[in-house]
């Protein structure tokens, strides 16, 4: 039996779709050796051989000992065109189950190993669970966990995302990606900034909050290269790109520096920071700030001091310069009292009765002075202040009098 068109779509097929043809025809003998064994007075063993150069097909029948050991064979191909149909189909199976096979070990070739590289991949599928990414040469998966919040993704959009994981599984590769991990950030910028390429500048760290802000300190290895400028480009052209990706997520480029304090207040950046002080035991920074740059360094629900412990490795405490200084004192009751026979007039929050003001040593201050009367000789003081409010009667003024004169 002869498979010349067969042989024929088995090499374009395995040219086109990079399959050996080796692999297509042991497998196409073994779906021939099951379709024999439904054929009338077939044998229960056989084997099946194709020519790769004429396509001719044999089929051997075989006789087993108990141990599985081939005692006999002799050649048994059918003839007939019921053999052909039944052929032709277990030859069309085959080159299916084939092809979805070396597609699945050829796209986990291609990617295995290339976690933390950049794809770039147009959106197929959404859903509230994943999203589907249609790579050109293999499909994607973004889970929801690995999503910018609040990011909308619509079918057709062409979007940039990192992958985290490639597996090979019965249904074929599977290439997990993220657009929420702070490497995505990072690749972003190579693309961007050649001298983080070539090593010139380097990234140290990077600290993120999808979807929302994200900080990333650098250093320069050439003193002629600011880092900073590298990577933020002419007025703003390189880092712009990477804002434009993340779909407006703010970037912001901080300088590495040796010295921590320095380092903590231009990460607390766009605040103005006036003092940092630093506890290596316990890792803690306390960073003071002037009374109106306060909420800026904090930064929204405390968004701008988090990115800057993270990037730092400090716990960061913020404080305005206002805190800690003491409040004017407050007068009470009882201090008033007290303050009556002081050295020095003290103000009096409530009236002094005239009989306590006549006893006191020295007279008080008082909200408005009441004139009094003198008694005795020249050497008595002329006359007694006395406190007394809008709402004395005349009854009261008059028995203020008396006592002094009595006195």
């Amino acid at each position: 039996m002869k498979l010349d068109t067969m042989m024929e779509a088995i090499e374009v097929l395995a040219r086109e779709r990079g399959v050996a043809v080796d692999a297509i025809l042991d497998a196409f003998a073994n779906a021939l050796v099951a379709a024999y064994k439904r054929s009338p007075g077939a044998a229960e063993e056989a084997r099946v051989t194709i020519d790769p150069d004429s396509g001719e097909v044999t089929v051997y029948a075989q006789e087993l000992d108990e141990e599985g050991n081939v005692i006999d064979e002799w050649e048994d191909t059918p003839e007939g065109e019921a053999f052909g149909r039944i052929a032709a189909q277990s030859f069309k199976q085959v080159m299916q189950f084939k092809l979805r096979e070396a597609k699945r070990e050829k796209v986990f070739e291609m990617y295995e190993g290339r976690e933390g590289d950049l794809v770039t991949g147009i959106v197929q599928q959404v859903d509230y669970r994943s999203v589907i990414l249609d790579l050109g040469d293999a499909e994607a998966i973004l889970p929801g966990s690995e999503r910018i919040p609040f990011e909308r993704l619509d079918r057709g959009n062409r979007v940039k995302a990192l992958i985290l994981e490639v597996r090979n599984e019965t249904k074929g590769a599977q290439i997990v990606v993220s657009r929420s991990h702070p490497d995505l950030v990072r690749r972003l910028l190579e693309l961007e900034v050649p001298e983080l390429t070539d090593g010139t500048v380097e990234i140290v760290n990077i600290a993120r909050e999808p979807g929302h802000r994200t900080k990333i300190a650098v250093i320069s290895h050439d003193h002629n290269v600011d880092p900073k400028g590298a990577c933020v480009g002419a007025r703003g052209s390189r880092v712009r790109q990477v804002v434009n990706e993340l779909r407006g997520e703010k970037v912001d480029v901080v300088q590495w520096r040796d010295d921590v304090a320095q380092f903590i207040a231009e990460a607390l950046g766009p605040a103005k920071v006036k003092e940092v002080r630093i506890d290596e035991e316990t890792k803690t920074a306390d960073v003071i700030v002037s009374e109106h740059q306060l909420s800026l360094a904090i930064g929204k629900e405390g968004q701008n001091a988090r990115l800057a412990a993270r990037l730092s490795g400090y716990k960061v405490d913020i404080r305005s310069d206002m805190e800690g200084v003491p409040e004017e004192p407050v007068v009470s009751e009882a201090a008033s009292e007290e303050a009556v026979g002081a050295e020095e007039p003290a103000a009096a929050e409530e009236p002094v009765a005239a009989e306590e003001s006549a006893a006191a040593e020295e007279p008080a201050a008082a909200e408005e002075l009441a004139a009094t009367e003198t008694a005795g000789a020249d050497e008595q003081p002329a006359a007694e202040e006395t406190v007394v409010t809008s709402g004395d009667d005349e009854d009261s003024i008059e028995d203020t009098e008396i006592d002094v004169e009595s006195e």
